[in-house]
């Protein structure tokens, strides 16, 4: 066996090892994303590498890799495209709702940009611009994957209270959204033998006529959740507020302690009470398909923002290797 087809599979069990380690003693680590992608990636690299010394899959391994880049190369882009179109007629023309357009639109003129002669510094621009495309790519999987991982792994029962994050009103009215956060909260605490406290968590926006908190109490009173066991939050605008306001009416004696949010939101927001040190957990409710791609950019953009500086040194490491390589040849 080649050097290469020993070191693959010992360095691809040593990620995921790393992983399990660091799931079981903090899942709400952004990092457990990068280990998974990570061991994903060896692992393939050494299926790949397997697979190739197979001369009848030869055939049909390059079959799929070649469906696979078509997909990657055509179909991404065209249908980041059709959604960005959708979520600007259904969602309105806000910076978030256009996100899947403009990568998209990003896409394709990178990818267009290599059949078009730049000579030696453009094209070494471009193909850098297309190793940082991806990096990102490499973490927004990775994080998409661990998400699923995450809300697969949280608690089920048991929790002395329950905290739903506002997200919007339609004047005075629970929109889709918020009602699907809603009725998630509901059947957790008609679940539980003993019913937990629910709070319900979010200031007044632009164009709402309530609070976002006021308009949730009335929606869980009308779906029969006893008015004692409601408390409101009426002054958050961010989801850090959210979680620290919500803390702060909880009893000391509340230790078991879920978070309601949209499913695209839940690793960001277990992220967040990891980083206000506060020992809650998060879970999901399920959102409009078409609404999803526009929503994961958001948060994914939301978390390579909170941590920017690794986010600048990877940056910087690939331009600069880049620029050496360039320099060089």
């Amino acid at each position: 066996m080649s050097v290469a087809g020993s070191v693959l599979p010992v360095a691809a069990t040593v990620a995921l090892l790393v992983f399990a380690v660091r799931l079981a003693n903090e899942p709400r680590r952004l990092g457990n994303a990068v280990w998974l992608g990570v061991a994903m990636l060896l692992t393939a690299l050494w299926l790949l590498r397997t697979a190739l010394h197979l001369d009848w899959l030869t055939p049909v391994l390059f079959g799929l890799l070649g469906a696979v880049v078509v997909v990657v190369a055509l179909g991404l882009p065209i249908a980041l495209l059709f959604n960005g179109v959708r979520m600007w007629r259904r969602e309105g023309h806000s910076a978030g709702n256009l996100l899947s357009l403009g990568l998209g639109v990003g896409l394709i003129v990178l990818e267009a940009l290599f059949f078009v002669p730049l000579g030696r510094w453009g094209s070494a621009l471009v193909a850098t611009a297309a190793v940082l495309a991806c990096y990102f790519g490499f973490l927004f999987v990775s994080l998409l994957g661990y998400s699923v991982v995450y809300s697969r792994i949280g608690r089920r029962g048991g929790f002395d209270a329950i905290i739903v994050l506002g997200c919007g009103l339609d004047g005075d009215r629970v929109p889709p959204l918020l009602a699907g956060r809603l009725d998630r909260a509901i059947r957790l605490h008609r679940r539980e033998t003993s019913p937990p406290l629910l709070v319900v968590s979010g200031g007044r926006g632009p164009g709402e006529t309530v609070t976002e908190a006021e308009a949730m109490h009335v929606y869980l009173r009308e779906h029969g959740v006893p008015e004692d066991l409601i408390r409101r939050e009426d002054r958050a605008r961010t989801t850090e507020e959210n979680l620290r306001f919500s803390a702060a009416l909880l009893p000391a004696e509340n230790r078991q302690v879920v978070v309601v949010t949209s499913n695209y939101h839940v690793f960001r927001t277990a992220v967040e009470c990891r980083r206000l040190g506060l020992p809650f957990h998060a879970t999901g409710s399920p959102t409009a398909r078409y609404f999803l791609p526009s929503a994961l950019l958001r948060e994914f953009a939301a978390l390579i923002l909170h941590y920017r500086r690794t986010t600048i040194a990877a940056c910087v490491l690939i331009v600069g290797a880049g620029l050496l390589v360039t320099i060089l040849t």
